[in-house]
């Protein structure tokens, strides 16, 4: 193909593959909608899910091979003919699933050949997307476990496999709903296009301008006001993108030399806005495409999962912004220059509709009881119709920019779609071989009785299996392995997802893969593993708070509601003060030994109750110790500001 076209951007065959991409692109996203919105019951054409997730594949494999390149130095302007070659391969596999799923859906176990090779080459085609999105990592995790799924019957004890041939096991992994069709490509083929369209949506109309606009605004004015900016517009940026990576690299290029240009150190600016920037899939109204998969596992609405994660996530931030807060204040750090902050009024005035899809979202999720797609295609026709109608700073959308986000759209949920395919090979695989249930006594056998000895390995083990993965597949991935034993142990199932998504995002700010905070250090530049270990100081509560919301689940809002206020209060309490003790300063600078108090005084109100028999009294503890040393301050306050008051110096001698 490239001796015939000349590979080279702006030539014939680079505009006719442009094209094609482009068309490919809106195809994919047009058949998301068309399902979201019932289009083809209403066109008289009644589908499996699993056609319509095959229709999606089968694009989605011809706009990859075109799409992204074997290596990632190579020009893709003009695919090679294998690239086009494995593209045609791949749609005309899933295609043909797709059309014949009624009848080669139910041969599973005599695997006939016309399934078998439609079957094997989308497994193998899978492979390969998962490694040129995503990279080797997943494509090694999914080869163990289709090793397992080959030979697990040889692995002794209770860790052994049920037997499965290969040619049944390749069907199966095609076929079955529970495998690559499953639960995860269902949710990425119909609720996460639409979210990542409204995203893109946003973005083309500037609402990311507006949300960055609005935060330096509000927060410009205070001390560390560029730290607190970087929190604010990270958290609404990262409602949108739902990637952490790709938040530090969208606000991180503005907020980071903000903050080094107000005296934050250049690992601590970094620090900063990897760790704002992780926190945005776990914010609702729109979380990550991890939120939307854990509402299908559960077996709940995406509304409940909202619910669930607000406290942790508001907790989550609330660290982050006291810990720059403390930090502006101890090194002296003031506010922005004035020069450089907009008038709240005036950016509300250009971008008052920017807020309204989000509501939205949350009344067609709520109070209509709608489908998450649904909101999402509402929310993106209010954000157009407001955006054409009124414009931003002067300037309406083109309908070249509206186009590009389409397009955009549909090539970045490739990387997802792939993950989806490795996922469902995992969970298959989990599902025919018996896997997930022989994990689960052993880990529960490992921990022994001990709730917390699981939580801590569970902990780990996420951290573990995140490191260089994204968060739809770490979180696929802990949520078949790690979150049944948490369930076996009486730990609730809100809790335990939530619990293992949090640790798998946090494998994005710690070392030695942390690579949110490593792209924000090369941002800063500065050194990647000081900033990551920077950014686990400054996000230290997510490390915590996981433990909390396991022990006290009033804090994801399970409980009598006077119960949940108090929790809710203490923990706040708590996270600032051991902030203040992390660093050094409450209302002036702290000596060790303060430092030390601070600490143990939070400490003692964030012990759950159910964690053992004495917390109640670590609690008390916690409040006297806290009530003792900010009363002090008060008093020290006090005692310094009467001689100004009355005129007079002390007697000095």
């Amino acid at each position: 193909m490239t001796g015939i076209l000349e590979n080279t951007p702006g030539s014939a065959g680079a505009r006719f593959f442009d094209a094609v991409r482009a068309a490919l692109a809106v195809l994919l996203v047009a058949a998301s909608i068309a399902w979201a919105a019932d289009l083809y019951r209403m066109a008289g054409l009644v589908l499996f899910m699993e056609q319509y997730v095959s229709g999606i594949l089968a694009i989605a494999f011809l706009l990859l091979f075109l799409a992204v390149p074997a290596v990632k130095s190579r020009s893709q302007a003009v695919p090679p003919w294998y690239d086009v070659a494995a593209g045609i391969a791949g749609f005309a596999a899933s295609g043909y699933i797709s059309v014949r799923f009624a009848e080669l859906g139910t041969q599973m176990f005599f695997a006939p050949l016309d399934g078998l090779i439609a079957a094997i080459v989308v497994v193998v085609l899978s492979l390969e997307g998962i490694r040129r999105t995503v990279g080797w990592p997943l494509v090694i995790v999914v080869l163990v476990f289709i090793a397992y799924g080959l030979f697990g019957h040889l692995v002794p004890g209770v860790m052994s496999a049920r037997p499965n041939a290969a040619p049944q096991l390749a069907y199966y992994m095609a076929f079955d709903s529970n495998a690559i069709l499953g639960t995860p490509i269902m949710v990425a083929a119909t609720i996460v296009i639409a979210f990542v369209l409204f995203g893109n949506l946003l973005m083309a109309t500037g609402g990311s301008a507006f949300f960055t606009d609005i935060a330096l605004a509000t927060m410009g004015r205070y001390r560390g006001g560029s730290a607190k900016i970087a929190v604010a517009g990270s958290a609404l940026f990262g409602t949108i993108s739902g990637s952490a990576v790709a938040n530090v690299v969208a606000t991180g290029v503005v907020t980071i030399p903000m903050m080094k240009k107000s005296g934050y150190p250049p690992h601590q600016a970094a620090a900063i806005e990897s760790v704002a920037s992780t926190g945005g899939s776990l914010m609702p109204p729109v979380m990550g495409a991890a939120a939307f998969l854990m509402a299908e596992f559960l077996q709940i609405s995406y509304g409940e999962v909202m619910l669930v994660a607000l406290v942790p996530a508001i907790l989550y931030y609330a660290v982050l912004f006291v810990v720059a807060d403390l930090e502006a204040a101890r090194m002296g750090i003031t506010r922005v220059e004035e020069g450089l902050i907009p008038r709240a009024l005036a950016v509300l005035r250009e971008g008052w509709y920017f807020p309204l899809p989000f509501g939205v979202l949350i009344y067609v999720l709520f109070w209509m009881n709608r489908r998450p797609e649904e909101a999402a295609l509402y929310s993106a026709l209010t954000l157009l119709v407001c955006a054409v109608a009124f414009g931003y700073k002067g300037r309406r959308p083109r309908f070249k920019a509206l186009f590009d986000a389409v397009v955009q759209t549909g090539t970045g949920v490739l990387d997802i779609i792939m993950i989806c395919c490795g996922a469902g090979i995992v969970i298959g695989v989990l599902s025919v071989s018996g896997l997930g249930f022989g994990l689960t006594l052993t880990l529960v056998s490992i921990a022994g009785k001990s709730l917390l000895v699981l939580l801590v390995l569970a902990a780990v083990i996420s951290i573990v299996l995140g490191m260089g993965m994204p968060t739809v597949a770490v979180y696929v991935l802990l949520a078949a392995l790690v979150a049944p034993a948490m369930i076996e142990a009486g730990v609730l199932p809100q809790a335990a997802h939530l619990f293992v998504l949090y640790f798998g995002m946090m494998s994005f700010i710690t070392p030695p893969v942390a690579v949110a905070a490593f792209a924000a250090a090369s941002i800063a530049k500065a050194d990647p593993f000081r900033t990551g270990f920077t950014a686990m100081r400054f996000g230290w509560s997510a490390y915590i708070v996981p433990f909390l919301f396991v022990y006290s689940p009033e804090l994801i809002l399970i409980g009598r509601p006077e119960t949940i206020a108090v929790d809710i209060a203490t923990a706040f309490g708590g996270i600032w003060l051991i902030s203040a003790g992390f660093v050094g300063y409450a209302l002036r600078l702290l000596v060790p030994a303060e430092r030390l108090a601070y600490i143990v005084a939070g400490t003692g109100l964030l012990m759950p109750l159910a964690l053992w028999e004495y917390a109640a009294y670590c609690n008390v503890a916690g409040v006297l110790l806290a009530a003792l040393l900010l009363g002090r301050e008060y008093l020290e306050r006090q005692r310094k500001r009467a001689p100004a008051a009355s005129g007079f110096e002390p007697h000095k001698g």
